[in-house]
């Protein structure tokens, strides 16, 4: 049976949830924001939701308060929004402990954290994305695993402290991994040269550290210990001393993570 859903926050997580919630048979009923255009963007994406102006649901038909706002407003939130009876209200953040609601007046609190990386301008598929909850009480926990297994085929009870770590490997995984993009294509911009020659590369890189494991998969001069093209490389970067040290530092811990046998 379809829940009725209320969202505080507008952002990318906001974005991609609030529709996909919709299409697997609920009901988003409202949607708040501290920048009510924002919050009127999103509503144009459903059904039938309604811009709220403020953090009073006490008159809210809503059963499930979903806070998807940045990490560091959570807390204003949970002290500032006004809940109904028997409400349940969970937060979207892989860094934010479960705790942090206990300001909230409600008994049942939760986290419904989905693992992936959200832009408002790229589809994403819910189905394959893990949806990482973690409950208070065993009612509340059945609750969002319903919830959460309506619209995503992994689906994983994890405690605060796990998430957290998750939340750090992700960052190296991602964040970081696509940083390192970033940095690549400026160099090539700056040299007149097309990033898409990279593409093929990028693709076979994480390929073949799904299929062989990051570790087995690791290659290039710093896992060969081949120190010559290593120096030359930092040589080439010596004009960019922030970029050195960064290839330096990443070079090192790759020729320590791999010693030679």
């Amino acid at each position: 049976m379809g829940k009725n859903i209320s969202f505080i926050g507008s952002g990318n997580v906001a974005w991609h949830l609030a529709p996909a919630l919709e299409n697997a048979g609920h009901v988003v009923r409202e949607v708040y924001s501290r920048n009510s255009k924002n919050a009127s963007k999103l509503v144009d994406r459903l059904y039938q939701a309604e811009v709220k102006e403020d953090l009073d649901f006490s008159g809210s038909n809503s059963e499930i308060f979903i806070i998807s706002v940045s990490d560091d407003a959570i807390d204003d939130v949970a002290q500032e929004i006004v809940l109904p009876e028997d409400a349940l209200v969970v937060h979207t953040s892989g860094a934010k402990s479960i705790g942090i609601l206990g300001y909230t007046a409600s008994e049942f609190i939760g986290v419904f954290y989905p693992l992936q990386t959200f832009s408002k301008s790229k589809k994403v598929n819910f189905e394959d994305i893990p949806i990482c909850i973690e409950a208070e009480d065993p009612e509340t926990e059945k609750a969002l695993k319903s919830l959460a297994k309506s619209i995503s085929k992994k689906v994983v009870t994890i405690n605060s402290a796990d998430r957290k770590t998750l939340h750090v490997a992700a960052v190296f995984a991602c964040n970081f991994t696509n940083h390192c993009m970033a940095i690549a294509e400026d160099i090539l911009n700056a040299n007149k040269m097309d990033f898409d020659l990279l593409k093929p590369l990028i693709v076979e890189t994480l390929n073949k550290s799904f299929e062989l494991g990051p570790h087995n998969a690791q290659t290039g001069p710093a896992k060969r210990h081949d120190f010559e093209t290593l120096d030359s490389h930092m040589e080439y970067l010596d004009n960019n001393e922030r970029l050195a040290e960064l290839y330096r530092l990443f070079s090192q811990h790759i020729v320590d993570m791999h010693p030679r046998s």
